[in-house]
């Protein structure tokens, strides 16, 4: 029987180039691979005769590298956005509706983080310090300079880190749906509050019924799929359980080794207002942590999965702190 998620896909990947953006793997060291959706004008070839011609190399799973032949280089008329994925789903799939709508203004990357598809490493080590390490990596293989990295959940946490180890290479955040670090005791406190057992329990769940609980907290509004669908969603979704079980044990950090650092970056927290996962006490929270450079704006009717429940609203919010961003850039 035809997997119905897996057999979208190729739709979605259409939709994107359409949008503009192709998937190329980069190597970030030995034994790490990253895929990263880029801007398709970016990715220049040198043919024999030393003409530029924009070209892609098709690898498997939709997947392409960058050639020792090729060169990439960001548009200088266009921001660079980089939209950092959540754990329930890829780089695409968490931001189909955000791309579309940057891509006319903004040269917009979408990564896949380690073990999310078709990112890989040998390495051991499964801190979010060390997804943010590959992105900042990676960002530069493909000539990023400097950009705004908009991060949703899991993908904040990295986001933070790689503002905080590449302060010249993030200008700005914006955070949806995520903290600093998951603490032990905001991990308890969050999973019982929402009567899970375990990080795992919630995020990697290995049946219809754990998927629609997952889904259940998520949303604001009830959302309604037949079960064949959500068999087919956990089965193209949840892939690499093992590692991605060790990813979410690597984010749990003790509160007595937590700190708060001096973000020199512009912060701005958009959040769904009546998100149960991490809920807006939290967020508030975090603004005040944070300093007089953190903005916070909530959208009603939304829940954690903000950015898919009111896409235009969210989109409209996005949009409005990058443009007064570069417009104070361009003042100074």
């Amino acid at each position: 029987m035809v997997n119905l998620v897996e057999a979208q896909k190729p739709l979605l990947h259409g939709l994107m180039k359409l949008a503009g953006i192709r998937p190329h793997s980069i190597e970030i060291e030995p034994g790490t691979i990253m895929n990263f959706w880029v801007p398709s004008e970016t990715i220049i070839q040198k043919t024999k005769k030393n003409k530029k011609i924009t070209t892609t190399t098709p690898l498997s799973n939709n997947q392409c590298a960058i050639s020792p032949e090729s060169t990439t280089k960001p548009d200088p008329n266009k921001p660079v956005v980089v939209l950092i994925h959540g754990f329930a789903g890829e780089g695409i799939v968490t931001w189909q509706f955000q791309i579309g709508a940057l891509t006319k203004k903004y040269s917009v990357y979408v990564p896949d983080l380690l073990f999310f598809g078709g990112s890989v490493t040998d390495s051991s080590d499964r801190s979010p310090g060390f997804q943010a390490e590959c992105l900042g990596k990676g960002l530069r293989k493909l000539g990023v300079e400097n950009c705004v990295v908009v991060g949703f959940s899991y993908g904040g946490m990295v986001a933070f880190k790689m503002a905080e180890m590449f302060p010249d290479l993030v200008e700005a955040l914006v955070v949806s749906g995520s903290i600093l670090a998951m603490t032990d005791s905001i991990s308890t406190t969050t999973l019982s509050g929402l009567g899970f057992s375990s990080s795992s329990e919630l995020l990697l769940p290995t049946s219809v019924k754990g998927l629609k609980a997952l889904l259940k907290v998520a949303a604001y509004k009830k959302l309604w799929f037949p079960d064949r669908l959500h068999r087919d969603f956990l089965e193209v979704m949840f892939t690499n359980r093992k590692e991605r079980g060790e990813l979410l044990e690597g984010l749990v950090v003790s509160n007595k080794d937590t700190t708060i650092p001096n973000f020199p970056q512009r912060i701005h927290l958009l959040w769904g207002e009546n998100d149960q996962i991490f809920n807006l006490e939290l967020a508030q929270n975090m603004k005040h942590q944070l300093g007089e450079k953190t903005t916070f704006h909530g959208i009603d009717k939304a829940g954690h999965l903000v950015h898919l429940e009111r896409p235009c609203v969210y989109n409209k919010c996005l949009k409005q702190f990058l443009t007064s961003l570069h417009a104070e850039k361009a003042q100074k």
